[in-house]
């Protein structure tokens, strides 16, 4: 196996900041405000790709040891116990982990491979955690990692994790966080939205050091409010001086580097089958919000991963789009609320990792940018710069086109995808019929075949169920929107024959334990009240508060 130096951490707007793995996890981001990148990309052993009959937990191991400066003996176990699929509770409920299923190719309306040389499909399933989502991948392991690396730093004291989610990150923080010993977890939603599952996975969650709030605002909103405590928390006037911090979103290199994993995953699903031969590459196309999960693919290439492109879908908020289009990213712009709210979302906290590799691994360029940013709401990228990131491309999808997408994929290809992965599969589609199209033009000729195209399959279609009926039933379904989403989950199941996953329909019996909302000028106390709380009797009063704010 490839052994690799102790890879040590940096921040993407001070090149003086160098530490390790452990204390880039405890520490969640940098006090500049940046975000921790490696100082230098580590590179995945041979082995790890060809291999045979290595099972998820094997491959995990394979991929992660090279990011960290643990012995063995100490990150091996977090990783088996967490995609471990034997035991009393499995944390996912298919061996696989991320199951690849082949979805017919791009260019036909049957569930037969196309013969004319179009890219065979196939949709990697992240949804078969706890929550039903990809988050589960990260946030199952983030919690060993985090409890590692505290005990590595000497650190004893409370943690108080806090998370900003557009929807699904929060369920599974609260899930493979709460309940630990000395972690605090606070998630703050949307209150507006996210879908009525999506809520209630959160809300129901026990109220032993967790505080849930649904914010009266949307994601960015959320997003800014964690980062500022983040940034002014040493200040010894911060009501967070002296407490320990950390985050599980994606901004956290531990939650990052976790989703690496599937992508090598995938490529081995397609060589294994015969689908790819050594050293060819795959195309992945990712709906995305906050940039985490398609930088996950891209770090995934830097290891030594075969992909060749990255598409970027976005819904109608298509900042992403706009921004691989013409390299200008400008957040000046309406905010729309959309059938895929985990990708509603204008900044993209993840999009400066990106820029750290575009800008040459220049901080004082990227603190440039991103003080342009955060003044005036948009920056340019050089063109010179935007050759670095050539391989990415983006598409969007509007909700008709997402429900149309919806409906095509199970009709044509007998497959139910959510309202995120729809969008995905629409520019999937759009984008590889444009390309095609123009290269057929300039050759003359029929085209050889592309390499196969991967969808991130970001969560279970019985998440949003009233998209996916409407869908699927269109008018018929109008009798039955009042109806709340679990009744339409198990409507959803009857109609396609598919059972609901068990965390879903366990919701049936779930009772909300947290009832705050709140405005953002509100946040930053309500925070704190929750991190200095004395006692569990305590958490408990101000959680389940109900008084209105």
């Amino acid at each position: 196996m490839l052994m690799n130096m102790a890879v040590r951490y940096t921040s993407t707007r001070n090149a003086h900041v160098n530490v390790s793995i452990a204390e880039a996890i405890v520490q969640g981001m940098p006090q500049d405000g940046g975000l921790f990148v490696p100082v230098k990309m580590p590179k995945l052993a041979s082995d790890a790709l060809f291999e045979p009959n290595l099972s998820y937990a094997e491959l995990a191991w394979m991929v992660l040891s090279p990011w960290f400066d643990w012995p063995e003996q100490e990150l091996r176990p977090l990783i088996e116990g967490t995609y471990s699929s034997t035991g009393e509770t499995p944390m996912f409920d298919v061996q696989e982990i991320v199951p690849l299923a082949a979805a017919g190719s791009l260019d036909c309306d049957v569930r037969l491979p196309s013969a004319s040389g179009a890219p065979s499909l196939f949709l990697l399933e992240l949804f078969h955690g706890k929550t039903c989502a990809f988050k589960d991948l990260a946030l199952s392991l983030l919690g060993g990692l985090l409890r590692t690396s505290l005990e590595k730093r000497g650190i004893d004291e409370p943690m108080l994790i806090l998370t900003a989610t557009s929807g699904d990150t929060g369920s599974a923080a609260l899930s493979g966080l709460g309940g630990q010993p000395g972690i605090r977890i606070a998630v703050i939603y949307p209150a507006s939205g996210t879908s009525e599952i999506q809520r209630l996975q959160m809300t129901s969650v026990p109220t032993d050091g967790r505080f849930v709030i649904g914010l009266r605002g949307n994601f960015d909103d959320a997003q800014r409010a964690v980062k500022a405590i983040f940034q002014t928390a040493s200040n010894p006037g911060s009501p967070f001086y002296g407490l320990r911090l950390s985050s599980a979103n994606s901004i956290n290199i531990g939650r990052l580097l976790p989703q690496i994993v599937y992508y090598a995953a995938a490529w081995r699903d397609l060589f294994f089958s015969g689908v790819l031969e050594k050293g060819q590459a795959f195309d992945v196309v990712v709906p995305s919000g906050n940039f985490g999960d398609i930088l996950a693919a891209r770090y995934a290439k830097a290891m030594g991963i075969p992909i060749r492109k990255l598409v970027c879908a976005s819904n109608s908020n298509r900042i992403l789009h706009d921004f691989f289009s013409t390299g200008l990213y400008d957040r000046r712009r309406k905010f729309s609320k959309t059938l895929s709210p985990s990708m509603d979302i204008l900044v993209s906290s993840n999009l400066e990792r990106l820029l750290y590799l575009a800008l040459d691994d220049n901080p004082e360029l990227v603190a440039a940018m991103m003080s342009e940013f955060e003044h005036e709401g948009f920056f340019q990228l050089p063109e010179h710069s935007r050759t670095k990131i050539a391989d990415f491309s983006a598409g969007w999808a509007n909700d008709i086109q997402t429900l149309a997408s919806i409906q095509h994929m199970w009709e044509a290809h007998g497959v139910l995808v959510d309202p995120h992965t729809a969008v995905a599969c629409s520019v999937a589609h759009e984008s590889i019929k444009i390309a095609r199209t123009s290269l057929r033009r300039r050759a003359g000729k029929e085209l050889e075949a592309s390499p196969p195209v991967v969808i991130a399959a970001t969560a279970s279609p019985f998440k949003f169920p009233a998209a996916c009926l409407k869908a699927l039933q269109g008018p018929l379904l109008s009798l039955r929107e009042n109806t709340n989403d679990l009744d339409l989950a198990f409507e959803l199941s009857r109609v396609t024959g598919i059972p609901v996953p068990a965390p879903i329909a366990a919701l049936t019996t779930a009772k909300i334990q947290h009832h705050t909302i709140a405005e953002e000028s509100d946040l930053a106390a309500l925070l704190a009240d929750f991190a200095h709380q004395p006692s569990k009797t305590a958490q408990g009063k101000q959680l389940d508060s109900t008084r209105p704010l």
